[in-house]
């Protein structure tokens, strides 16, 4: 799978971390930045990936900043993803198996680099199988299509 990756500059050294990790378990991760530890602000990097999620450039994306809250909010922004902060394994995969979450996000001065891996690995070993939450993924979309075209209009 290719994976889109990204941080701001507070967890740019857990986002290099995850990003091999990412690599070594046969995956392909797409680096959207940021590339070093000079301050970004977290929303471009979260627009940016989600958008490349979102418009098929990766088939799901794992975004980090200090906390994960920031780039979760900032992802979801983009018409049609669904991020989940998790910093368990347990939320991981039912970020993906419950709500088919394209883009998991984490905080690195919320969780350290061996957790960080363990969550990526919950994440990106489950896949969506439908079944009662499809049904309420299906709500969350519909909700989502009737709000874009009520403001659109």
């Amino acid at each position: 799978m290719k994976i889109a990756v990204g941080s701001d500059h507070m967890a740019y050294e857990l986002k290099e971390i995850v990003k091999y990790h990412i690599n070594q378990l046969g995956h392909e991760a797409v680096d959207y930045g940021c590339y070093n530890c000079t301050e970004v602000d977290y929303p471009d990097v979260a627009f940016e990936a989600a958008q490349g999620v979102k418009d098929n450039q990766a088939e799901r994306g794992i975004l980090i900043c200090g906390t994960g809250i920031g780039v979760s909010i900032s992802a979801c922004k983009v018409p049609g993803i669904r991020a989940a902060l998790c910093h368990d394994v347990y939320s991981a995969e039912r970020a993906q198996l419950s709500n088919n979450a394209q883009i998991l996000t984490m905080g690195a001065q919320v969780i350290g680099p061996e957790p960080a891996k363990k969550i990526v690995e919950a994440y990106l070993n489950v896949t969506f199988q439908g079944g009662n939450s499809e049904r309420k993924v299906n709500k969350i979309i519909e909700k989502e299509k009737e709000f874009m075209e009520v403001h659109n209009n």
